[in-house]
């Protein structure tokens, strides 16, 4: 008998050709969220999960899965899924790195310009219809090229992100628990700094880390202030490293100047604050959205799923001393 697997959200299909040549597949092909009690339901009878990081499998909905044997993320964080419960039950549970480290890097930049150069803010100016001249200040903003980039994470997609950098001629400087080799900060031309000394060194923070109990609320009051009047901060990692409501009067204050968010402390809430700035660029958590990176993240979770259910250790557990 073919195992059951369970899909919780719509995905490209590709993935779901793939599952359905081993499993047999419940798909919910839809974009809303299944509530937890119906999550819980489906999950009753199932082997695997491809899941994403909109569902939160916690230890009670992982209670409610007897059967399962593995939970495949569509996603490189996954502080969606409670590990701990899962790895007490024996249930390996994967991720989707890597394929997505370009993509994401180069939203990180193009994040980067548009608040630098106000780019939204002169769109809207034109479409408006409020362009009737040139003027030699109308909406300037501040340089890129020459200027400091502090990275705070320097993973695969911080150093993505700093190699970008290097192209424009960008100081670069990182924080991480440890320093990288030294060819990888050779290449990079990267210096190791504490946080806090990056923070006060930098014209534009780029943060990078994943979302665990310490990196919550990462960047608040405290560092917020130890930041350059003219810097800006750029998040494409996960909302919640940020405090959005000390951000929010820290912009309003003048503390720092300008912020690029991709995420969102309470997704797909945003802070009425934030919106009503117009020196903060607001995107929808698009980070890796280009069709291929998306359908390679899908199609990765589900060769993920597939492995553990055959038995074999998949490419991208998250939990150490996978066997297979």
């Amino acid at each position: 008998m073919k195992p059951r697997v369970l899909v919780t959200r719509h995905v490209y299909p590709a993935a779901i050709a793939m599952l359905q040549e081993e499993c047999t597949v419940d798909y919910h092909d839809s974009h809303d969220v299944l509530p937890k009690e119906r999550l819980r339901r489906r999950l009753q009878h199932a082997e695997g999960v491809v899941c994403q990081l909109t569902d939160t499998i916690d230890a009670e909905v992982i209670a409610a899965a007897p059967q399962l044997r593995v939970i495949a993320n569509v996603a490189v964080g996954y502080d969606n899924i409670d590990v701990a419960a899962a790895t007490a039950r024996g249930i390996v549970v994967t991720n989707t790195p890597g394929v997505l480290t370009e993509a994401t890097a180069d939203l990180t930049f193009a994040l980067l310009l548009a608040t630098a150069r106000r780019l939204p803010e002169a769109e809207r100016h034109l479409r408006d219809g409020k362009w009737h001249r040139w003027d030699v200040d109308l909406l300037c903003g501040t340089d890129v090229a020459g200027r400091t980039l502090g990275i705070v994470g320097l993973g695969r997609i911080g150093r993505a992100v700093a190699r970008r950098a290097r192209g424009f001629g960008m100081r670069v400087l990182y924080s991480a628990p440890r320093p990288a080799p030294d060819a990888t900060a050779a290449e990079l031309q990267a210096v190791h700094l504490p946080l806090d000394t990056l923070l006060q060194q930098s014209d534009f923070v780029s943060l990078h880390v994943p979302l665990r109990a310490e990196t919550r609320h990462l960047i608040a009051v405290e560092r917020l202030c130890r930041m350059r009047r003219h810097a800006i901060l750029i998040n494409t990692s996960r909302g919640p490293i940020v405090d959005e409501a000390a951000l929010v009067a820290a912009l309003e204050e003048g503390l720092i100047a300008g912020a690029g968010l991709d995420v969102f402390e309470h997704e797909p809430t945003v802070h009425p604050g934030l919106l009503a700035l117009p020196n903060v660029v607001l995107l929808p958590h698009v980070g890796s959205a280009t069709v291929t990176v998306r359908t390679l993240m899908c199609t990765l979770a589900a060769k993920n799923c597939m492995a553990v259910l055959r038995g074999e250790r998949p490419d991208h557990p998250v939990q150490a001393g996978v066997p297979g």
